[in-house]
């Protein structure tokens, strides 16, 4: 299943919504998962509604409050999917398929850094709540590790701690196709 996921960095524009229909309408993802979108479910809902062929849509986050957060989910009007939980950083689905049931966490980690060890306390809670097989997505903004950083300033123990949850989740690779 084909699965795309954003950070918006807002949505507000026009051109920024002609990039995401263009995007979408290019991909032809069944699911979009969309973070950082600076908006509240109003604005979302129309967003949403210009975009053929998606028919569900949760908004969860703290939208235009303080010009941060806002999340999305998407789905194909023939997905079948159940609503689990959300929060101002997680949208959680199960979906059911063909292959039988699995999950779908829209993930997005808290913005300061202080706080970002919240951000992998969810993320391990998250990760126990369920024993289907689980996509998590979204915007971490963090790397496992420093030789994967192009740019910037990353502290090893900001790292570290995102390994030490990463790794309590018994991540396995999913084969990409790019």
């Amino acid at each position: 299943m084909n699965t795309l996921s954003l950070n918006c960095r807002g949505l507000g524009s026009p051109d920024s919504r002609r990039a995401l229909r263009s995007l979408i309408w290019r991909e032809a993802p069944a699911l979009v998962f969309l973070c950082d979108t600076k908006l509240g479910g109003r604005d979302m809902r129309r967003i949403i509604d210009e975009i053929d062929g998606f028919d569900g849509l949760d908004v969860a986050g703290i939208g235009r409050l303080g010009g941060l957060g806002g999340l999305g989910f998407l789905w194909q009007q023939d997905i079948d999917r159940n609503f689990v939980s959300s929060s101002a950083h997680h949208m959680d689905f199960l979906i059911k398929g063909v292959d039988g049931e699995w999950r779908v966490t829209g993930f997005y980690r808290w913005r300061v850094v202080s706080d970002r060890h919240l951000s992998w306390e969810l993320l391990r809670d998250l990760s126990r709540q369920s024993t289907v097989p689980w996509l998590c997505i979204g915007d971490f903004h963090e790397i496992l590790f420093y030789i994967a950083m192009q740019r910037g300033n990353r502290q090893q123990w900001q790292m570290a701690n995102f390994r030490v949850a990463f790794q309590a989740c018994s991540p396995r690779d999913v084969p990409c196709v790019c």
